[in-house]
């Protein structure tokens, strides 16, 4: 994240006077929001460019939004006591302009009116802001953050992950309800597979999203996962409870795919190219034999610009039939 981004999120939210809502132009703010979400999103900014532009104006726009809490919340040059002031105070100044209140943060701006715009319950963003500070109330001093079973994991990727697809749905357009449950699930999907992507990653961070009860059903700790030797191999026990946890993505996966006749036309496009995305991230965690210690799995550049070509051609597709 570059430094200008850093200084502007110790100030989001800020209120200005009541003429400064009007001195911010809403395409600048979605112009804003859209190169945050350029930046640092990836996988999910590749669907995002095959949406039409009003709905992908919003994703950007909540995807910001998320990003400030994130980064509020991952500041590791602040205690967790200053973390959570910081995002509590960022968390008011969002409430008071949600409720019709003058700020000069640009992302503010461009999600209340997306919010508006399609009818996206003040809740969910809520939730998402809970699943941000989880981690955040997970940390006891030198201890471990981690979760006793998976229905604990399953509520923390529930508030990070799922909200993010119930929110998107209410952009992408659905009229079946039957589409929140699924949206939720797909969420699970994603989630899990960042989990197994980022074992290596999060045990240095002092973090193991792998359930204490699923390690300890395989003969494994979470000592063993935090200390164990860099860039070794996986062992048998730790390669089956990785491919246990794949699986259960698996299994959500297919409820990505029951999901996507339900939400508009238009739209589908876009959620084929994120779960395909994911899932190909998956596919290579798999072919890896579940090896994610000595190597970081990633989907390249150039596979993704191929899914996106196809998704982009999906959409010309559905307006031309349209």
């Amino acid at each position: 994240m570059s430094q200008e981004f850093q200084v502007d999120l110790r100030t989001a939210g800020q209120m200005g006077s009541p003429e400064s809502i009007e001195s911010i132009d809403l395409n600048a703010a979605y112009g804003e929001c859209r190169a945050i979400a350029r930046r640092e999103a990836k996988n999910f900014y590749y669907s995002f460019v095959a949406l039409p532009k009003a709905k992908s104006d919003a994703i950007c726009a909540i995807y910001a939004f998320m990003r400030q809490a994130d980064d509020l919340a991952d500041d590791e040059s602040l205690s967790i006591d200053e973390r959570r002031v910081r995002l509590d105070a960022w968390m008011s100044a969002w409430r008071a302009v949600s409720a019709g209140g003058a700020t000069n943060d640009a992302v503010f701006v461009a999600v209340r009116d997306a919010v508006g715009r399609f009818q996206i319950p003040l809740t969910l963003l809520d939730e998402l802001v809970a699943g941000v500070t989880m981690d955040l109330d997970a940390a006891r001093g030198d201890e471990p953050d981690t979760y006793a079973t998976f229905d604990d994991l399953y509520r923390y990727c529930y508030l990070v992950a799922s909200v993010v697809g119930l929110v998107c749905i209410r952009i992408f357009g659905y009229s079946d309800p039957r589409a929140e449950k699924l949206a939720e699930e797909t969420g699970i999907a994603f989630q899990l597979t960042n989990i197994l992507r980022d074992v290596k990653e999060d045990a240095e961070r002092n973090r193991v999203y792998l359930p204490v009860g699923g390690l300890a059903s395989h003969g494994l700790t979470v000592d063993g996962v935090i200390h164990r030797a860099a860039g070794a191999r996986p062992t048998a026990n730790e390669r089956a409870l990785l491919k246990e946890m794949g699986r259960r993505a698996e299994a959500y996966y297919v409820s990505a795919e029951k999901l996507m006749p339900l939400i508009d036309k238009e739209s589908r496009p876009a959620l084929w190219v994120l779960v395909t995305i994911y899932h190909a991230l998956l596919k290579r965690i798999e072919r890896a034999d579940y090896d994610v210690f000595s190597r970081r799995a990633s989907v390249p550049t150039v596979e993704k610009l191929g899914i996106l070509f196809v998704g982009m051609a999906r959409m010309m597709w559905v307006r031309v039939a349209g």
